[in-house]
C-alpha cells in the first residue's frame, strides 16, 4: 500500500470512529464525512476542490461533515479526531473547539498551552462543533476544515 494511500485508510479511519461515537451518544443525529483536495489554478482567486483519492505531502485537505437530525429537541456535538498525518489549519466556523491531548481538555486554538509556549494548528489532536438548538432545529447543516497532509 502507497504511504498517500495509508493516508487517506487513516483519515477515513478517524472520521468515521470520530463519526460513530458522536452518532451513537446521540442517536437521532446522522453524520457523514467526505474529504476533498483542494487545487489553486493559475490565478490566485481560482480554487477548486476534488474528491481526495490520494494524499501527497502538502496537500491541503477539506473535510466537509454533514449532519442530519430529522426530529428531536436541542443542540449537538460533532467531535472529530485528526490522524497524525493531517495538521489542522482552520474550520468554517468560529465557534470550534480544539484540543491538543486526545480529546481530554479543550479550548480555543490561541489559549491552549503546551508547557510555556501557545499550542499551534499543528498541535491539534481533535476538533470539536457545538451545534446549537437553532442550528439542530433547521434539521441539517455541513460542518468544514481544512489541513494540511504532514
Amino acid at each position: 500500500m502507497k504511504p498517500s494511500r495509508i493516508v487517506l485508510r487513516a483519515l477515513s479511519m478517524a472520521l468515521a470512529t470520530g463519526l460513530a461515537s458522536t452518532a451513537l451518544a446521540q442517536p437521532m443525529v446522522s453524520l457523514g464525512s467526505a474529504v476533498y483536495i483542494e487545487h489553486t489554478g493559475a490565478g490566485a482567486n481560482t480554487r477548486s476542490l476534488q474528491p481526495a483519492d490520494r494524499l501527497s505531502r502538502g496537500d491541503r485537505v477539506i473535510t466537509v461533515v454533514t449532519w442530519s437530525r430529522p426530529r428531536g429537541n436541542g443542540g449537538f456535538t460533532v467531535t472529530n479526531p485528526l490522524p497524525r498525518a493531517i495538521a489542522y489549519q482552520d474550520s468554517a466556523h468560529d465557534d470550534e473547539q480544539v484540543s491538543i491531548d486526545g480529546g481530554r481538555t479543550w479550548g480555543h486554538l490561541g489559549d491552549l498551552r503546551i508547557g510555556a509556549r501557545l499550542a499551534t494548528a499543528e498541535d491539534v489532536t481533535h476538533v470539536r462543533w457545538r451545534v446549537s438548538p437553532q442550528t439542530a432545529a433547521q434539521g441539517r447543516g455541513n460542518i468544514a476544515y481544512s489541513g494540511i497532509v504532514r
